[in-house]
């Protein structure tokens, strides 16, 4: 078994197994979007993806029970749709620690297109609150978003080495507000798009009405929160 720091053990070739077939739908979806074969080839490969989802379909968990590998207490969320390794939609989002903040880069191709040859906005806003809910939780904190506000001063370039930056500015009570910017990785001191939001640690009662039903794989009550 294997541990990430401050995380419960998992399964080391399990993560290696979903890690490896989030790869692999990452690039069917980007060959998809890209590719310019026939009809008749677009229908033989739509044929052989629904044989490899049957495949996948023949023992699945409840909506309500997190993934085997998942711990929400260290956010590792193996499919979220920004940081999930094993997720078809997420770049993934490579997140680390440095100058009391969170940084990534990320490079971002056409299945992420907005206007052509850009990303599109709502992807934007999909990063940013995941990276500045993410440096909440880095500084000890919990909560979930009660606001986002993104500034969006230039288009972002898809197939552009990217760098994302965000950091919490202010904490009372409940309530933490976190910054931070997206911006070309050979300018990062010129955002494309900054962001400001504000994150609010539900009340005991609320997490048990929104969380109640979630359970780890073993059926145990698991609500996100600080460990």
């Amino acid at each position: 078994m294997h541990s990430d720091a401050g995380g419960q053990p998992h399964d080391p070739d399990l993560m290696a197994a979903v890690t490896e077939l989030g790869l692999a739908l990452r690039e069917l979806v980007d060959a998809s979007v890209r590719s310019t074969v026939p009809a008749v080839q677009l229908r033989a490969a739509a044929a052989d993806a629904r044989t490899v989802t049957a495949r996948l379909a023949a023992a699945q968990r409840p909506v309500t029970q997190l993934p085997e590998l998942d711990d929400p207490a260290v956010f590792r969320r193996v499919h979220n749709p920004v940081t999930g390794v094993g997720s078809a939609l997420a770049p993934p989002l490579d997140i680390r620690r440095e100058d009391g903040g969170l940084v990534a880069e990320v490079t971002l191709g056409p299945a992420y297109e907005g206007p052509p040859g850009f990303v599109h906005g709502g992807v934007s806003s999909l990063l940013m609150d995941q990276l500045l809910g993410s440096s909440v939780l880095a500084a000890g904190l919990w909560g979930m978003t009660v606001r986002l506000e993104l500034g969006y001063h230039r288009p972002v370039p898809l197939v552009t080495p990217l760098v994302l930056r965000g950091r919490v500015v202010a904490s009372r009570g409940r309530r933490t507000t976190a910054t931070g910017t997206i911006a070309l990785a050979a300018d990062p001191e010129r955002p494309l798009v900054d962001a400001r939001g504000e994150w609010v640690t539900p009340r005991p009662e609320s997490v048990a009405d929104y969380f109640g039903a979630i359970t780890d794989v073993s059926g145990q009550y698991a609500p996100p929160g600080r460990r």
